[in-house]
């Protein structure tokens, strides 16, 4: 099992958690809306990073990103198998074929 999965699983455990005993638990508490802001706010941090150039904060920052990616995920109730799966529909397709079927 990837880390990935694992942080996935204990995002879902964190569901059931007091929100005053656990971060994960206080923002799904927050609500969809609240988890993909924070989303937002962590990607842009990354892309900030990404083009400062500075490789350490980068990489905090992607991991940051990840984190509150899978947390916005699961207060919509999406699961990161859900995700996998549509990666593996999409693998050995070029990118261009792919966007050219969303239309």
């Amino acid at each position: 099992m990837s880390g990935l999965q694992r942080l996935a699983e204990t995002i879902e455990e964190r569901k059931s958690a007091d929100p005053e005993s656990s971060w994960t638990a206080e923002l799904l508490a927050k609500g969809p809306e609240k988890c993909a802001e924070k989303f937002g706010e962590e990607a842009i941090e990354a892309i900030i990073e990404a083009v400062k150039g500075d490789r350490d904060k980068l990489i905090a920052e992607a991991a940051d990103t990840l984190y509150h990616l899978l947390v916005m995920l699961a207060a919509r109730g999406v699961t990161l198998a859900e995700v996998e799966h549509e990666l593996d529909r999409r693998e050995g397709r070029s990118g261009i074929e792919e966007k050219a079927s969303r239309k």
